[in-house]
C-alpha cells in the first residue's frame, strides 16, 4: 500500500520507534539513559551513581537504598549493569561480570548488592533468560566456565582461581539476585521523565479546557503581585480609584477577569509539561515573549490601562516557530505570560 508522503517525513525523515533507537547509542549514551530512567524511580532509591569505566569494580550504575556514608560496610543497594551489544546478551558475553561482582564482594571492596540487574538494548537472549530464572543452575554454569571466562578476566594484574577461600563464598553466595529488566519497561517509565520527548519525539499529553467559571472566585496566593498591579493601573486612567477588585465595573471588571483566566492558562501550561520537557523549557518560552513585548513595555503610553492593553495585544503578534509548546499553545497564554512577568516583577504598568 502507498501512503501520501507527511512533511514531518520530509523534514526530519521516517520516525524510528523508541525500542529501535536504544540500539543506536554507543555504550555512554546507554548509561546516560538509564540513569534517566532511575531518575524516575527516585522513591525506590536515595541515590543513584555511574561507577562505569575502566575500574568500575564490576559495577556501572549503583543505586543506594542506604546512604553507604554511614554503614560503609552493610548498606543497602542495587546494581545496574548496562550491556550494550549488537546482540541480545548471552551467557558468554557476561560470565566475567558474574566473575567480578562475587569477587569484589568476597574481598570486601562493596557489600552483596540486594539486586543486580543486567539492562541491555537488545534485552537478555533466552539462553541468560533461562539462567537467571534458575539460580542453582546459573551457579552451576558460572563455576564450569570461571576458568575460561573469568580467571582472566576480573582483573588486568592478575588472575583470580576460583580456589580456596573464595570457592567457599562461591559456595554459598545467592545467586538468586541476579535479575534482568526488559527494554520496553525501561522505556515505559522513561516517559515520566523530562527527556523523553527530547529523546524520542512525539506530542505533548492533551490539554484540558480551562474556562473562566473553572478560575477560582477567590485571589490565590500566587496571584497577589500581577492583581495589585492591574488595579494600580486601572487607577492610572484616572476615571476610578478602586482597592478591591470588588468594586471593579463596565471595562475594567470585563478585562480584569480575562486576565485571570488568561494567567491561569499559562499557569495551566507552566506545570502540566514541566515534567515532560527539559529543564527551563516554560521559562524560554516566556524570555521569548518578553523578548517580543520589552519595546511596547519600555514605550511611553497614555496611563498604566492602555499600556496593559497595548502590551497583551503585543504579545499576540509574536510569531511562535519553535518551541516545544508551538502544538499546545493558545492565544490566551501569551497574554497570560504578560500577567506572570508582572507577578514575577519582571515587568511593571507604570511608565518607565
Amino acid at each position: 500500500m502507498e501512503y501520501y508522503s507527511s512533511l514531518n517525513e520530509i523534514t526530519y525523515g521516517s520516525y524510528i520507534l523508541p525500542i529501535k533507537r536504544i540500539e543506536l547509542y554507543s555504550a555512554k549514551e546507554w548509561e546516560e539513559f538509564i540513569e534517566e530512567w532511575l531518575d524516575v524511580k527516585k522513591e525506590d532509591y536515595l541515590s543513584t551513581e555511574n561507577s562505569g569505566g575502566a575500574n568500575d569494580k564490576g559495577r556501572d550504575i549503583v543505586a543506594y537504598i542506604d546512604d553507604p556514608k554511614i554503614n560503609p560496610n552493610y548498606y543497602k543497594w542495587d546494581c545496574y549493569q548496562c550491556k550494550h551489544y549488537g546482540n541480545p546478551i548471552t551467557p558468554s558475553d557476561v560470565y566475567v561480570e558474574f566473575g567480578k561482582i562475587i569477587y569484589y564482594c568476597f574481598i570486601e571492596e562493596y557489600p552483596v548488592p540486594r539486586k543486580y540487574f543486567f539492562v541491555a538494548p537488545k534485552d537478555c537472549g533466552s539462553s541468560l533468560s533461562h539462567l537467571l530464572l534458575k539460580p542453582a543452575v546459573l551457579k552451576d554454569a558460572i563455576k564450569e566456565n570461571w576458568k575460561e571466562k573469568c580467571q582472566k578476566g576480573i582483573t588486568k594484574t592478575r588472575e583470580i582461581p576460583l580456589e580456596g577461600k573464595l570457592l567457599d563464598y562461591f559456595e554459598t553466595f545467592d545467586f538468586s539476585i541476579f535479575d534482568k529488566i526488559k527494554r520496553k519497561e525501561v522505556i515505559e517509565e522513561h516517559k515520566k521523565h523530562f527527556n523523553h520527548l527530547r529523546r524520542f519525539g512525539g506530542s505533548l499529553p492533551a490539554r484540558p479546557k480551562l474556562n473562566d467559571d473553572d478560575v477560582p472566585s477567590a485571589i490565590q496566593a500566587h496571584e497577589i503581585n500581577y492583581v495589585k498591579n492591574l488595579l494600580s493601573a486601572y487607577n492610572s486612567a484616572g476615571m476610578l480609584s478602586v482597592s478591591r477588585i470588588e468594586d471593579l465595573k463596565g471595562l475594567h471588571e470585563s478585562h480584569f477577569k480575562k486576565a485571570r483566566t488568561c494567567f491561569h492558562l499559562a499557569e495551566q501550561l507552566r506545570v502540566l509539561y514541566r515534567d515532560s520537557l527539559p529543564v527551563d523549557t516554560f521559562e524560554d518560552f516566556q524570555t521569548e515573549i518578553h523578548n517580543g513585548i520589552q519595546n511596547t513595555v519600555e514605550s511611553t503610553h497614555k496611563d498604566g490601562f492602555e499600556k496593559v492593553k497595548a502590551v497583551e495585544d503585543k504579545a499576540q503578534q509574536i510569531q511562535i516557530t519553535s518551541s516545544p509548546y508551538l502544538s499546545v499553545i493558545k492565544p490566551q497564554d501569551r497574554t497570560g505570560i504578560c500577567h506572570q512577568l508582572s507577578n514575577n516583577g519582571i515587568i511593571n504598568w507604570e511608565n518607565e
